[in-house]
């Protein structure tokens, strides 16, 4: 059953991700306790500051609503409840200002089904992952030039591809021969798809989900998903997803993990998988143990 909460939506980065007390220690404990540290410190406001970049479907603002929706965001409601902190803040930002505001203290964790990736992890401290997915073509009406993967992209090297910045992908179609001068970096999803509708870019590439969301939002018969598109075989597919805190907030970081599998034994994470757009638990979930950020912060998959 999802958990339902209050939900403030602040655009303003405010608030103290890293306030005193940050590298103390504390009773780490889901679900509340006394003691002293970060987790003590959150339950006693009751609230989280929760940085965001708006990318359906994992995490983004309801346009009517104002509140934040999205599978990554429901599952950060639902573990910081069983924690014990009740209200989420939301703090809308770029992609590529998530991981440099968490490590101001702008936020407390930031949660947009980013991947587990060796180099983030120098930068950031995950979460044990929360859900995994694959990857996606958005191309032409017709797909004009055949593209059905990364390597058909390569081998023409005429066709132009539009990324969002920041993301994976810039390194993936690295390992599968697109050269550089092929990309056209944009600073969001929906620019992605503009860049193709107008004939910019031949294709754009993003997560499956991602991409059907953003798809189906645009309703415009000038693009399609590739919908048999070949995933690659290289490191880092599939992705897996997870939330991201300060390195000096490992406590917090464990407590989250503490009460993220607890929800994952008693499905509430495969339920919020099932009723989030674009995902489903059966291809989407990560069992406890099944892959660790200790082995994806490695490069071990």
């Amino acid at each position: 059953m999802l958990l339902t909460l209050a939900m403030v939506l602040v655009l303003a980065a405010c608030g103290n991700g890293n306030g005193d007390g940050g590298g103390e220690e504390g009773n780490g404990e889901a679900g509340g306790g006394e003691g002293e540290g970060r987790v003590a410190e959150l339950q006693e406001a009751g609230t989280v500051n929760v940085g965001f970049a708006n990318e359906p479907p994992y995490a983004f603002q309801n346009s009517e609503s104002g509140e934040l929706e999205g599978a990554s965001i429901e599952i950060a409601k639902a573990v910081f409840q069983e924690m014990g902190i009740e209200e989420v803040n939301g703090h809308l930002t770029d992609w590529g200002e998530l991981i440099p505001g968490v490590q101001a203290g702008q936020y407390d964790v930031i949660t947009a089904g980013m991947a587990i990736l060796p180099d983030r992890c120098e930068n950031a401290l995950f979460s044990e992952p929360e859900m995994q997915y694959g990857e996606g073509l958005v191309v032409a009406a017709g797909n004009p030039n055949d593209i059905r993967s990364y390597a058909d992209i390569a081998d023409n090297p005429d066709v132009t591809l539009a990324l969002m910045e920041g993301t994976t992908q810039f390194d993936f179609v690295a390992q599968e021969g697109v050269a550089d001068d092929q990309i056209m970096s944009v600073s969001d999803i929906p620019g992605q798809l503009s860049a193709v509708q107008s004939g910019n870019a031949d294709v754009a590439a993003a997560t499956e989900a991602t991409l059907r969301a953003a798809y189906e939002s645009l309703g415009s018969d000038d693009v399609e998903l590739v919908e048999d598109f070949e995933q690659p075989d290289i490191d880092g597919v599939p992705s897996y997803g997870a939330a991201a805190f300060n390195m000096e907030d490992e406590e917090l970081r464990d407590a989250y993990n503490e009460a993220l599998e607890t929800l994952k034994e008693d499905g509430t994470i495969d339920g919020i998988l099932d009723d989030a757009e674009g995902f489903e638990a059966e291809a989407n979930r990560v069992e406890v143990g099944e892959m660790t950020a200790e082995e994806l912060c490695a490069g071990e998959e």
